[in-house]
């Protein structure tokens, strides 16, 4: 297995979310002062229109007195209590470990394979899923497990119930869809709401089915791209981390247009599982926070 250490062991995150009021900042660094903490990263952002604040701090140990973090956690809860937080510390040694699903399309796959392998994905992943055979041999001269399970329209209850047992028996953090052509039930989506990652071809206008980026070229759309977002039960609507784009043209062939989206695709759903895993993204309803 590649060493995938991305982070110092010694740094941490602490997320918060809470009404916008003043003081925040000041209270949440002044207490890591105290408890003999240096601030290593800091993003703070204020919506208006919701008066919530959202804060991002990195932080590590700056000398010998930093309290285990039972203590620290316990300290910090009447700040907490006093800002009306929503707020977790987590720590960035520790890799969230994540199912990859995927069907024939291997490009998405192969990008976050390639990414873990050279230590930029902090992910420990626990196997890869798929319906269809096709990615086996990769997947395992990668080291990892892949697990078939196959479905037909009579079997998605029965497929779906071992895809969530696997999920928990490798006691997974996030399940990343990469390029998986099911649609997941509502059910599911619920089972996995802030869990799963899906990317998705993004045009304008919007062309869904089979085959969107011929239809794309025979409507002779000059922008595609792709969207990365959270499952939900409303399908490709759920809150969105990460979107990029790309200029074509006239003189592009379909085949050529695969293989642009397909880029794109690879590398939107990669950053933003990098980013989930890095503790950037918090969801707020619909949409998200993301300090990229």
């Amino acid at each position: 297995m590649p060493d995938t250490t991305f982070f110092d062991p010694s740094h941490y995150v602490l997320i918060i979310k809470c009404p916008d009021t003043r003081g925040i900042v000041a209270a949440v660094s002044g207490y890591l002062n105290d408890n003999d903490i240096s601030i290593v990263e800091s993003n703070q952002f204020n919506d208006a229109q919701g008066d919530t604040f959202y804060v991002r701090v990195v932080f590590r140990q700056a000398g010998g007195r930093m309290p285990p973090m039972q203590i620290l956690e316990e300290g910090f809860k009447p700040i907490a209590h006093r800002f009306a937080m929503e707020w977790k510390i987590h720590n960035l040694s520790v890799k969230p470990k994540v199912l990859i699903a995927v069907s024939k399309f291997g490009h998405c796959l192969y990008e976050l394979l390639h990414r873990w392998r050279a230590g930029l994905l902090p992910v420990d992943i626990a196997a890869v899923v798929s319906n269809h055979e096709d990615m086996r041999s990769f997947v395992e001269w990668n080291g990892l497990a892949y697990v078939h399970l196959p479905i037909t329209k009579d079997t998605k209850a029965e497929q779906e119930a071992q895809f969530l047992k696997l999920i928990d028996d490798h006691n997974v953090d996030l399940v990343v869809l990469a390029r998986y052509m099911q649609i997941l039930s509502d059910e599911m989506s619920r089972k996995l709401d802030g869990r799963c990652i899906n990317i998705h071809h993004s045009f304008l206008p919007s062309f869904k089915g089979a085959k969107p980026y011929h239809q794309a070229h025979q409507r002779g759309v000059k922008i595609i791209g792709a969207t990365a977002h959270y499952v939900t039960s409303d399908l490709d609507e759920g809150p969105i981390i990460e979107q990029d784009v790309q200029r074509v043209h006239h003189g592009h062939t379909p085949e050529q247009l695969v293989a642009i989206g397909q880029d794109i695709e690879a590398r939107v759903l990669a950053r933003a599982v990098t980013w989930h895993s890095e503790r950037r993204v918090i969801i707020n309803g619909s949409k998200t926070v993301v300090f990229s």
